[in-house]
């Protein structure tokens, strides 16, 4: 049986190619911890998470700190009893985004682990329900951008075959409808629009521009509310036509559980690393066959790939990408689809040249054999 022996950790701050910007907030940096696992057979598997730009040494701290030195000596393929282990050890900071984001780093790291050892990639490994999945993109949809802007993004991306585009909502009830309307006029009826408020409206708002979006046959009304406002989300849910998407900032199995029994929402978002990792991510996708609702996963696109297509419930990849400076190669795409890799792990090809290089402070921390949480 093999054995973990080692972990490393460090981290990479990343800036956004393009300015992002929402109802609430803007993505200035995108802080990403990385963890990578020893097993004593000379297997390695590399995982991450990442933020917005606030947290990441917090991430850092607590894994090297209380959840790296429990994983030395642990069978690396009892994935399930890591990860319920290292969640109760942490069970004073949880459920929450701090907790979830460290969980999900060691957690990726070992189906990585997993999968290389098994030599099956990671969307076989995982289920293989899907060969493949459409793309709609969010790049070109942020708040600060031009209408004009805006129907020149999605009309490129349709042009390549995407299926869908989203666009951020905060703006004045009217102007929103009057880049919607840009959009909509541009792209015609075969397009898909998603439109995304993250987080940024009251109950009454929220109806209102419900209201006043639905002419334009949206594919989804995203985030309208805060997300541990569930009522909320009831009372828009029955309230309007459009369907309303939640999940980015949801951080655990439980919540997606009571968001779909009270029908507070008609698609899930779940983002691997908000919710702790791939393990509890397959729950949540696989939670949501039942209820006939299907999983649009948030961002990491890279890595969402390989599970939405796992799972039957999968629709949609969200197109955004952010890891070009730290892979070898990008995600597969063609014709407007987003196809998982065939290659041993996670199917993410990474330049640990360039990650060394790009290390916060210059720093890897080291635990096990021979190591120490402050090396």
């Amino acid at each position: 049986m093999s054995r973990i022996d080692r972990v490393e950790v460090l981290m990479v701050d990343l800036k956004p190619q393009v300015m992002r910007t929402d109802a609430i907030q803007s993505f200035v940096s995108q802080e990403t911890p990385f963890v990578r696992i020893y097993a004593d057979d000379g297997a390695v598997g590399t995982g991450y998470s990442y933020t917005i730009g606030t947290g990441g040494h917090a991430i850092v701290d607590l894994i090297v700190r209380h959840l790296a030195p429990r994983l030395i000596g642990r069978d690396p393929d009892a994935i399930e009893a890591i990860w319920r282990d290292l969640f109760f050890h942490t069970h004073a900071t949880a459920v929450g985004a701090i907790t979830a984001l460290a969980l999900a780093a060691i957690d990726t790291a070992l189906w990585d682990l997993k999968c290389i050892r098994s030599a099956r990639p990671l969307h076989l490994e995982a289920g293989g329900a899907q060969p493949s999945l459409p793309l709609y993109s969010t790049e070109g949809g942020w708040l600060h951008i031009a209408a004009g802007a805006l129907v020149e993004d999605a009309l490129a991306v349709k042009a390549r075959g995407f299926g869908g585009a989203k666009i951020k909502v905060g703006r004045p009830p009217k102007e929103d409808v009057r880049r919607l309307d840009a959009v909509r006029g541009a792209v015609g009826d075969d397009f898909e629009i998603m439109v995304d408020a993250n987080q940024a409206f009251a109950v009454d708002e929220a109806i209102r521009r419900a209201r006043l979006y639905e002419p334009f046959d949206l594919a989804w009304f995203e985030e309208p509310l805060p997300a541990e406002d569930m009522g909320g989300h009831v009372r828009l849910s029955n309230a309007t036509t459009l369907p309303v998407a939640v999940g980015e900032s949801i951080y655990s199995l439980q919540h997606f559980r009571e968001y779909l029994q009270h029908g507070a929402c008609s698609l899930v978002q779940v983002d691997v690393a908000r919710i702790g990792g791939i393990t509890p991510w397959l729950k949540v996708a696989h939670l949501a066959e039942p209820f006939n609702v299907a999983v649009c996963p948030h961002f990491l696109m890279e890595l969402h790939v390989a599970l939405a297509c796992a799972t039957p419930q999968g629709r949609w990849i969200e197109y955004i990408p952010q890891l070009e400076s730290l892979t070898s190669s990008g995600m597969r795409i063609e014709h407007g689809r987003a196809y998982p890799s065939s290659a041993p792990g996670l199917g993410i090809e990474w330049d640990f040249a360039a990650i060394d290089h790009l290390r916060v402070d210059g720093r890897t921390w080291s635990i096990g054999s021979g190591g120490s949480p402050c090396a």
